[in-house]
């Protein structure tokens, strides 16, 4: 996707917003906050750092699980290890939804030579991958004159055009649910697309499912080695010494996703269009969730606190404290907008495409509006805390 970009002045004369610094008596939590000299961005950085390292280490593990299932799938196509790859489809995306949080300012996720285009690029026609209604022979997969391999893939996503993806999240997603023709629920593509004698080219399907996902995993990997500790060399140490600087890239990160992507591109086009094709996971149906995790994963970074897959909470320097330290209200006021734009997000009901129908009043529109409405205040009150702690070049991502 591709956004316009807005400095913090313009943000500031757009939002009208006026910010005055206070002494602290309490954080949000009412406990008292640390000294100042503990609460630098250095140390801001750093326990961010650890926290995408960590977000970024349980996706990988997440999707290395659907690999096995995928591999499963493949080797034995039927209804009960099909469910199984979509079960693991699921559970991965629960984590890599929160990392969306991180994107935004040129880090190894999204800078030029970045992968988040063959990570998570949507929309997709479909057609360019495999045959769909009325195409029974379109996609890479039907053309048996293209070799199929990790190289490849890469080379053609989004080749002649944006929707035409052939990696990531959404290609593995189209390839176990097949395209969502259902306004009741999610794609249902049988297991016999996968078996040969009963779909054309099934070896070429069980194939390309298994490189693409193995792709996807590769990806994952190197940005778990790029927030790895301990290596002088990666992204994450360029993060721990930058200071001011990494704390301004943090915010650019949550308001671009407030409100940019996740209340412009992902909400309010949809919601705008009313079509399924500007639905985010149309073919699993699983928008409503990827709209509370990317909401998660803002509030993870604001207060410093990730629940890891093993059950464990990591806690650290936050931005929330950082804030707090000069306004302790404007603190307080935009942890309560990021808890009401998560609440909100929750609030969206599935199957989506059917959520974002009806005219503006309707109860659907309605609950995806609060969303968008509350995720656009909490990007003024993003760019507010932003000035409070000395940052006055921020650039944020716009619809």
């Amino acid at each position: 996707m591709y956004f316009r970009l807005l400095t913090i002045g313009a943000l500031a004369a757009t939002f009208s917003l006026g910010w005055a610094s206070c002494a602290l008596a309490q954080t949000p939590s009412g406990t008292a906050a640390a000294p100042a000299q503990q609460l630098s961005h250095g140390a801001v950085a750093a326990h961010y750092s650890a926290l995408v390292h960590a977000n970024y280490e349980d996706t990988l593990a997440a999707a290395r699980v659907l690999q096995q299932s995928v591999a499963s799938f493949v080797r034995a196509p039927s209804a009960d290890t099909q469910a199984a790859a979509r079960k693991a489809w699921l559970a991965a995306r629960e984590f890599y939804g929160q990392t969306e949080a991180f994107r935004f300012y040129g880090g190894p996720i999204d800078s030029d030579n970045g992968p988040e285009g063959r990570i998570n690029a949507w929309p997709m026609d479909e057609s360019f991958v495999d045959s769909v209604q009325g195409k029974p022979g379109s996609g890479l997969i039907n053309n048996r004159k293209f070799t199929i391999s990790k190289k490849t893939l890469s080379a053609q996503n989004e080749r002649g055009g944006e929707e035409n993806i052939a990696t990531g999240w959404h290609a593995i997603e189209f390839l176990l649910w097949g395209q969502d023709l259902s306004d009741a629920g999610p794609g249902n593509r049988s297991f016999e697309d996968f078996v040969d004698g009963k779909a054309p080219n099934a070896d070429r399907r069980r194939q390309y499912l298994t490189v693409v996902t193995g792709l996807l995993v590769d990806d994952l990997g190197a940005l778990v080695k790029a927030w790895a500790p301990g290596i002088r060399t990666n992204y994450r140490a360029r993060v721990e010494k930058g200071g001011r600087e990494s704390v301004r890239q943090i915010l650019v990160g949550l308001g671009s996703l407030s409100r940019g992507e996740l209340a412009g591109e992902r909400l309010e086009v949809a919601l705008s269009s009313q079509d399924q094709e500007d639905e985010h996971s149309c073919f699993s149906d699983n928008t409503h969730r990827d709209a509370v995790t990317n909401a998660l994963g803002i509030q993870n970074v604001w207060l410093g606190e990730y629940k890891r897959a093993d059950g464990s909470t990591l806690k650290g320097a936050s931005l929330r404290e950082l804030v707090a330290h000069t306004d302790a209200a404007l603190a307080e006021r935009t942890t309560k907008q990021i808890a009401a734009s998560v609440a909100a997000t929750q609030g969206i009901q599935a199957p989506f495409d059917r959520e974002i129908t009806g005219g503006k009043n309707a109860p659907g529109p309605q609950r995806v509006q609060k969303a968008i409405d509350s995720l656009t205040q909490q990007s003024k009150d993003l760019v507010a805390a932003a000035a409070a702690v000395g940052i006055t070049q921020l650039t944020l991502v716009q619809p």
